[in-house]
Formats: C-alpha cells, sequence, structure tokens
C-alpha cells in the first residue's frame, strides 16, 4: 500500500510572522494613506483601492490553493486505482 501524506503545517512563528506582516503593512499604508496631502476623496479612493487589492489577493491565494488541493485529491485516486490494478494482476495467470 501507500503511505499516506503528511500534510505540511506552517510552525507557529511562521504563522505569527505572517499575521505580523500583513498587520504592519496595511497599518502602514493606512497611515500613508491618512497622512497624505491630497483631497479626501483622492485618499479615499486609494483607500477603497487598498481594500479590493486586499481581497482579490486573499481570493487568488484561496484559488490558488483549491486547486492544488483538488489535484492532489486526483492524484491519490489515481494512484489507489493503479496500486489495486497491481494488486490483483497475476503475471503468472495466463501461462
Amino acid at each position: 500500500m501507500s503511505e499516506t501524506q503528511v500534510k505540511q503545517q506552517s510552525t507557529a512563528a511562521f504563522y505569527g510572522q505572517a499575521v505580523l506582516s500583513f498587520a504592519v503593512a496595511i497599518v502602514a499604508t493606512a497611515i500613508g494613506i491618512f497622512r497624505l496631502e491630497a483631497d479626501a476623496w483622492v485618499r479615499a479612493f486609494l483607500g477603497i483601492a487598498v481594500l479590493y487589492l486586499v481581497t482579490s489577493a486573499f481570493t487568488l491565494a484561496k484559488v490558488i490553493r483549491d486547486r492544488q488541493e483538488a489535484g492532489q485529491i486526483v492524484s491519490r485516486v489515481d494512484q489507489a486505482r493503479l496500486e489495486k490494478l497491481l494488486a490483483e494482476h497475476d503475471p503468472f495467470d495466463k501461462l
């Protein structure tokens, strides 16, 4: 039989670093937009653009992850079928 693959988990430090990095980037961008010497509608437009960019990035990451997971499931099913065929095959059956 095949070995089951262990799902790789991120370490707590990597997860924390990713969350902290995201928070710093959002806060720095918000401060930059707030302190920008421009009309309120320009700052509002930039704020909406940043929010749209963030939601688009999350959606793209989810789509990529879902596609990768679907490919792994298909691969496992194909491998299970092949293993079943090989287990049932008797090379000396037709001799």
